[in-house]
C-alpha cells in the first residue's frame, strides 16, 4: 500500500472528486474510488441511488454488499476486473440494488479509470444513476417489437397459407398444404383435423398424427356433441383454453385424446358462399388459452381454407364428371380381329401425380373392316376440358362411321376435317389413321398433323416411319386443304405398329426428336407381347409425369398359321424394257408353283401380264409387281403398283377390238380383285385360291 501510494500521479490530488450541479440536476449521483486506500465515496446523490443514509455507510466499497445483490456484485466486479486487465479507461453497465423495502431496481454506472505514468490503476470515479424508467421504456418498446413481430409472424402465416392454397386443385392438396411445415404448423399445431358436410354428416377427410383417430368419428352427424359439429351447427368457432375445459365440454371425445397431451384446441367452421361446407380443428399441447389476435388469425384463416377447398370439391365433381364422359366415349372393349395382336392404354395428365388429374381429348380405336383389313386411330383433340372429351367422342364416332362406309384412307381423313370444322367448336384435332391388310402386310397412312408412328421389327429394332401429313383436323377444311398424302409401309409378320399421342414422347426440357428416339429404344428393349410392352410403356410415362394425356395403340401382324419361306417377292418394271417384263412374269409362274397355285399357275401369269402391261401402257412411269403368300394352302396375291392416280375401268372392246378386255379377262380369272390408293399412285391387286378350275 506504502509503494502505491509514493507512486507518481499524473493528475493532483483532489480527492474527493467534487460533485457536478449538472449530474445532480439530471437525478445522477457521483462516486470516487479509492483503489490504494480502498475507500469509495459517494455524494448525497448516489446515497439516494443506493438508497442508504449517510450514517448507515462506513465509506468502505464492501459495505455496499447490503444494497447490491451477490450475482449482481459479482458481475460488477468481474468487469471492473476485466477493465482494468484489458487497459481500458472507462467501462459501463446496467445492474440491479436491493432498496430499504426489499424490492429490486435496474441502476446504471459508468467509471473512469485512472492510471499513473506506469498505468498502474490507481482511482477510478463516476456515476451512478437510477435506470428503472429507462430500462421501463426498453422493455416497452422491447414488448412492442414483440408484439408486432409475433402479429407479423401470423399474418406471414396467412399470406404463406393463402398463396400456397391458390394452387391447390383437390381437397388432398388442400390438406397437403396445412399439414406443410411452411403452412399452419408455424402456429405451434399438434394435430389437424378435417371434415366436410355431406347430407346433414360430416365425413373426416384428415385427421391427426399417427393413432389418433378416434373410433366412431370417420362420418358423425352434425346434431352429435362433437366441436365440429358444433362449429358446423352455430356457423362459430369453438375456443377450448385448458384440458379441463375440453373433458368438461365434450366427455365422449375427451378421452380419446387425453393421451395425446392436448392442452387447446380451435374449431372453424369453412364457410363458403353463406354456408358450411365443412369443418376444421387444430389441437395444441403446448399452450393454453388463446389472444384476440390469435382467433382473428384463425378465422381469417379458415375463411381462406374454405374459399379453396370449395374450388377444390367443385374442380374434383368436373374432373370426375369429365373423366366419366371420357371414359364412355372411349372404346369399352377393343375387338378381337384375326391375324393381328392388339393392345391399347390410356393414362390421364398427371394421373397419380401431384398435379392432379388432367382430363383431355386423347383418343384410340381399332375398326375391323372387310376382308383382312383393320383401321386403327390415334388421336388428340386441343385442350384439357369436357369440351375437348365430348368433340373427341364425336370424331371417333364419324371416323368409324367412314371407314366402316369402305372410304379410302385419305377421304376417311378429309370427311372428319371437314365434320369437326362445321362442328360450332373452336378446337382442332390431330389424328393419324392407319388401314391394314393383314393378308399381306400392306398398311396405309394418313396423318393430320399427328407425330409419326413407329415399327418394331421381328428382331426386336425398331424406328420411326417418316409419314407425309396434312394439316390437323378442322384446320384443313378451313383452309382448303383436304387432300391428305397417303403413305404406305409393310408389316411383315411378327412387327408391331406403334401409334401414340404426343404425351408419350414429350419429355421436359427435350424435343420431340429425342423423345422419339428415347420411346424407340425402350420399344426395342421391351418384351415382345404388345400387353405386356403397353404396361411398361405407360407405366414409364406415368413415373415420368407430366401434362398431357397418353394414348398408345399396339397392333402386331401375327405370323401366317402354315409359315412359308419367301412369302414376298418383288420386280420393278421400267418402260421399254422387255426383259424385266419376262422376269416379272416369270417370278410370277414361280411363286405359283412354290406356294402350291401350280394348278394355276397359267391364269395367275395371265393375269398379272395384263395388270402389268395396262400399267405400262396408260401411265408415264414404271411398275412393280408383288408377289404374296397369303394365309392358307395355295392362296397368294399378284399386286401392280404405278404413280398415277387414275382408277382402271372396264371399257366395251367390241366384235372386232383388240383393247379393251383385260379387266374382263382379269375379273374372269381372279377370285377377286380390286384397287388402292398407294401414296401419290395406285395398286391393282387379285387374288387366287386353290381348287377354281379356270
Amino acid at each position: 500500500m506504502t509503494d502505491r501510494g509514493a507512486s507518481a500521479r499524473p493528475l493532483p490530488d483532489d480527492r474527493p472528486a467534487h460533485p457536478d450541479p449538472i449530474l445532480a440536476l439530471n437525478r445522477m449521483g457521483s462516486f470516487d474510488w479509492d483503489l490504494d486506500q480502498g475507500l469509495f465515496h459517494m455524494d448525497a446523490q448516489a446515497h439516494e441511488v443506493f438508497d442508504l443514509r449517510p450514517e448507515e455507510y462506513d465509506g468502505r466499497a464492501e459495505s455496499l454488499a447490503a444494497r447490491v445483490p451477490r450475482a449482481e456484485g459479482s458481475h460488477l466486479d468481474a468487469l471492473v476486473a476485466r477493465a482494468i486487465k484489458d487497459g481500458s479507461e472507462n467501462y459501463g453497465t446496467y445492474f440491479r440494488l436491493r432498496r430499504r423495502d426489499g424490492s429490486l431496481r435496474w441502476t446504471h454506472t459508468q467509471g473512469y479509470i485512472r492510471r499513473d505514468a506506469t498505468g498502474r490503476p490507481y482511482r477510478i470515479v463516476g456515476i451512478v444513476r437510477d435506470a428503472t424508467a429507462e430500462l421501463g421504456e426498453i422493455e416497452e418498446r422491447r414488448d412492442r417489437a414483440a408484439r408486432h413481430a409475433a402479429r407479423r409472424r401470423r399474418t406471414d402465416v396467412v399470406r404463406t397459407a393463402t398463396a400456397a392454397l391458390a394452387h391447390a386443385r383437390t381437397v388432398d392438396d388442400v390438406i397437403d398444404v396445412l399439414r406443410d411445415t411452411d403452412g399452419l404448423t408455424r402456429l405451434g399445431a399438434t394435430s389437424l383435423v378435417m371434415g366436410l358436410v355431406e347430407a346433414g354428416h360430416i365425413r373426416l377427410v384428415a385427421d391427426g398424427p399417427e393413432n389418433s383417430f378416434v373410433p366412431g368419428t370417420r362420418v358423425t352427424r352434425i346434431d352429435e356433441p362433437y366441436p365440429m359439429s358444433e362449429a358446423v351447427r352455430t356457423l362459430s368457432p369453438r375456443f377450448i383454453e385448458s384440458p379441463e375445459e375440453f373433458a368438461e365440454r365434450y366427455p365422449v371425445l375427451w378421452p380419446h385424446l387425453a393421451g395425446l397431451r392436448i392442452t387447446s384446441a380451435a374449431y372453424l367452421p369453412l364457410i363458403a358462399q353463406a354456408r358450411p361446407i365443412g369443418a376444421m380443428g387444430l389441437l395444441y399441447s403446448d399452450r393454453r388459452g388463446f389472444s384476440p389476435e390469435d382467433r382473428d388469425v384463425l378465422v381469417a384463416l379458415g375463411s381462406a381454407i374454405a374459399q379453396s377447398l370449395q374450388r377444390a370439391v367443385l374442380y374434383e365433381r368436373e374432373m370426375d364428371l369429365a373423366a366419366g364422359l371420357q371414359q364412355a366415349m372411349l372404346p369399352r372393349t377393343i375387338p378381337s380381329v384375326p391375324g393381328c395382336d392388339v393392345a391399347v392404354r390410356y393414362r390421364a395428365a398427371g394421373a397419380g401425380g401431384t398435379a392432379g388429374r388432367g382430363i383431355g381429348g386423347d383418343w384410340y380405336d381399332l375398326i375391323p373392316l372387310p376382308g383382312s383389313r383393320v383401321g386403327a386411330v390415334i388421336g388428340d383433340v386441343q385442350g384439357h376440358d369436357t369440351h375437348a372429351a365430348a368433340v373427341m367422342g364425336q370424331l371417333r364416332i364419324v371416323l368409324r362411321a367412314y371407314a366402316a362406309e369402305g372410304h379410302p384412307p385419305a377421304t376417311v381423313m378429309a370427311r372428319a376435317s371437314a365434320f369437326l370444322h362445321e362442328l360450332d367448336t373452336d378446337r382442332f384435332a390431330t389424328c393419324l389413321y392407319a388401314e391394314a391388310d393383314l393378308a399381306t402386310g400392306v398398311v396405309q397412312v394418313v396423318r393430320a398433323g399427328h407425330i409419326d408412328p413407329l415399327v418394331r421389327h421381328g428382331d426386336g429394332a425398331c424406328r420411326r416411319v417418316s409419314v407425309e401429313g396434312g394439316l390437323p383436323l378442322g384446320l384443313s377444311a378451313e383452309f382448303g386443304c383436304l387432300a391428305y398424302p397417303v403413305g404406305t409401309l409393310e408389316l411383315d409378320p411378327g412387327c408391331t405398329l406403334l401409334l401414340c399421342t404426343d404425351g408419350l414422347v414429350e419429355r421436359p426440357g427435350t424435343d420431340l426428336g429425342e423423345g422419339t428416339r428415347a420411346l424407340a429404344a425402350a420399344v426395342t428393349a421391351g418384351p415382345e407381347d404388345v400387353r405386356d410392352l403397353a404396361d411398361l410403356l405407360i407405366d414409364s410415362a406415368g413415373r415420368r409425369g407430366g401434362d398431357d394425356d397418353v394414348a398408345l395403340l399396339l397392333l402386331r401382324r401375327r405370323a401366317p398359321e402354315a409359315a412359308r419361306t419367301g412369302g414376298r417377292l418383288r420386280q420393278h418394271v421400267a418402260p421399254g424394257d422387255p426383259e424385266a417384263l419376262t422376269e416379272a412374269r416369270r417370278m410370277v409362274r414361280t411363286a405359283a408353283r412354290a406356294w402350291g397355285a401350280g394348278d394355276r399357275g397359267d391364269e395367275i401369269e395371265l393375269v398379272a401380264d395384263e395388270l402389268i402391261t395396262n400399267a405400262l401402257m396408260h401411265t408415264e412411269g414404271s411398275a412393280v409387281v408383288t408377289a404374296r403368300a397369303l394365309t392358307g394352302p395355295g392362296r397368294l396375291r399378284v399386286e401392280v403398283e404405278d404413280s398415277s392416280s387414275a382408277l382402271p375401268r372396264r371399257r366395251d372392246a367390241g366384235d372386232r377390238g383388240v383393247s379393251g378386255r383385260g379387266l374382263l379377262l382379269v375379273e374372269a380369272l381372279a377370285d377377286a380383285w380390286g384397287v388402292e390408293a398407294r401414296g401419290g399412285g395406285k395398286c391393282v391387286w387379285s387374288e387366287f385360291a386353290p381348287g377354281r378350275d379356270g
